[in-house]
């Protein structure tokens, strides 16, 4: 009888299968053109962190020096290092070990609310608070804040960050996310709430702590040449634009020069349209320069759609090669997005238009028109939760706050967007296995017929789509064979509506696309 094989025996490719039986497949990503891109890649809320799947990668490497080789790249593919001193600790010690940094081709930045004012009232306001937040402990805040503190005076963040940068010599994908942690979350819900004096004198902020992760980012990747080409920004701060537009003008310039993709969702609601007016020469600077941007994102709270001309932001610049186009949450005429779409028609792929509420004296029916008949290469379009603007406003009228969910509907198909306030909490983010934070990206959402459904994540780019088959497919369509059929009333949109809308632009006849 033959001895069963020796785990030393087995070859490469086998261990690489086992390795993706216990995760992802480390080469596998969302190609640009696809539908998912923009909400997998970058937008989609980070799931819980599965320990079991990280603790198995690293017992696999515990195994022998041959396994502990072939699992790198399955903990180090994606890093993600929070604004902490065990954080930068660990990433300083990662980043020192070229084997390990090597592999890293996505950073994530979990950076906390910046303790700005009344350290030393959080004691002194949680002793005189309710019972409600008793269990709130001040040497907690105490530490976070003497910590912060501490790393700031030392510029410890800046000095770690751009050692971390240069050691990541393959980094494609650099994202800084908001982490709050329940503490930090009951802290402000606390404050909010108070009418104690101690409350206004407690100032815990995310716009410096999203302009300074930005800044030492930005610093550290110029500062490393780094080959990095994404960049994603999915809670920023609108005031932190205004500042960096001031401080790192020229770094913002040449770093943009070298992106190809490109997703912003600015979650702040106060003074928004007036901020973003303001920093409309810094959208200038930075869109004039990423001349080879592949795929672009610019949104804003579902509850509180901007009322800014998608040129003040977008400055009619025209990339060569952009082939997947977002926005969320704009109050547009029809020929805005018409002429901006026309202008991208011989290379856009995907077009994703969330949120957007057409103005009075604009029609649906006329953007779909155009995006049939005059969009070449177009793939997939999204149009969750469009609608017009005075339906819009007129449903939100008596309402409080407008949620990111679904909006006057039925869309029982889980169609929620951005909550009001995204931000990774600590309970989701499990210290142990931050090196293997890779759910950020992960594709294995099967809600059935929706923008993560299957529907999005199964269309393939193949000479297989319906806007590449060579004859004509009139007759097989059950779909309206033109504009006035559409029901677009003027008035607003309905689900139904609207999942159709999607099919009839992309369902255009290769024979009779102009008519």
């Amino acid at each position: 009888m033959s001895k069963p094989p020796h785990l030393q025996t087995l070859s490469n490719e086998l261990l690489k299968d086992i390795l993706d039986l216990l995760d992802a497949d480390p080469d596998r990503s969302v190609n640009i053109d696809r539908r998912a891109y923009l909400s997998v890649e970058s937008f989609r809320l980070p799931s819980p962190p599965v320990p079991s799947r990280a603790q198995d990668v690293g017992n696999f490497r515990l195994t022998c020096r041959r396994f502990a080789e072939a699992g790198v790249p399955y903990q180090f593919t994606k890093l993600a290092t929070r604004f902490s001193p065990h954080g930068l600790e660990r990433l300083d010690n990662i980043c020192s070990q070229s084997h390990l940094a090597k592999h890293t081709r996505k950073f994530s930045y979990l950076v906390p609310y910046f303790y700005v004012e009344g350290r030393e009232q959080v004691e002194e306001f949680l002793q005189s608070g309710t019972r409600r937040y008793s269990s709130l402990l001040p040497a907690i805040f105490r530490s976070k804040a003497e910590d912060q503190k501490r790393i700031l005076q030392q510029a410890e963040d800046a000095r770690v960050l751009r050692k971390a940068m240069a050691a990541f010599v393959s980094l494609q994908h650099v994202q800084i996310l908001r982490l709050q942690d329940e503490a930090d979350r009951m802290l402000l819900e606390a404050l909010q709430e108070s009418e104690l004096p101690q409350a206004s004198m407690i100032d815990l902020r995310w716009t410096p702590a999203c302009v300074h992760a930005t800044s030492t980012v930005a610093q550290a990747l110029l500062h490393a040449r780094s080959p990095f080409s994404r960049f994603s920004g999915p809670m920023m701060n609108s005031q932190s634009a205004l500042v960096i537009k001031d401080r790192i003008p020229q770094t913002v310039s040449l770093l943009a020069s070298r992106l190809t993709c490109l997703e912003l969702h600015f979650d702040d609601a106060e003074a928004l349209e007036e901020r973003m007016r303001a920093a409309s020469q810094l959208f200038l600077t930075v869109f004039a320069a990423a001349r080879n941007l592949q795929a672009l994102h610019v949104g804003f709270p579902s509850r509180s759609p901007v009322d800014l001309g998608l040129e003040e932001i977008f400055h009619s610049i025209h990339w060569d090669k952009l082939r997947a186009f977002g926005i969320q949450a704009w109050r547009l005429t029809g020929e805005e997005i018409i002429q901006l779409a026309r202008r991208h028609s011989k290379t856009l792929r995907g077009l994703r238009l969330r949120d957007v509420q057409l103005r009075e004296g604009s029609m649906w029916k006329d953007v779909l028109t155009a995006l049939r008949g005059e969009m070449e290469q177009l793939d997939w379009v999204s149009l969750r939760r469009i609608d017009y603007a005075t339906h819009f406003d007129e449903l939100w009228a008596d309402s409080m706050e407008v949620g990111d969910g679904s909006l006057g509907g039925s869309e029982s198909d889980d169609e929620a967007g951005f909550p009001p306030h995204f931000s990774v909490s600590g309970s989701e983010m499990n210290s142990d296995y931050d090196d293997t934070e890779d759910d950020y990206d992960s594709e294995n959402y099967s809600v059935a017929d929706t923008d993560q459904g299957p529907e999005a994540n199964e269309i393939a780019l193949s000479p297989n789509t319906t806007a590449s088959l060579p004859f004509c497919t009139c007759s097989r369509s059950s779909d309206p064979a033109g504009a006035d059929h559409l029901g677009d009333n003027g008035l607003f949109v309905t689900y139904q509506q609207r999942k159709m809308w999607e099919r009839w632009v992309i369902g255009r006849c290769p024979e009779h696309s102009a008519n």
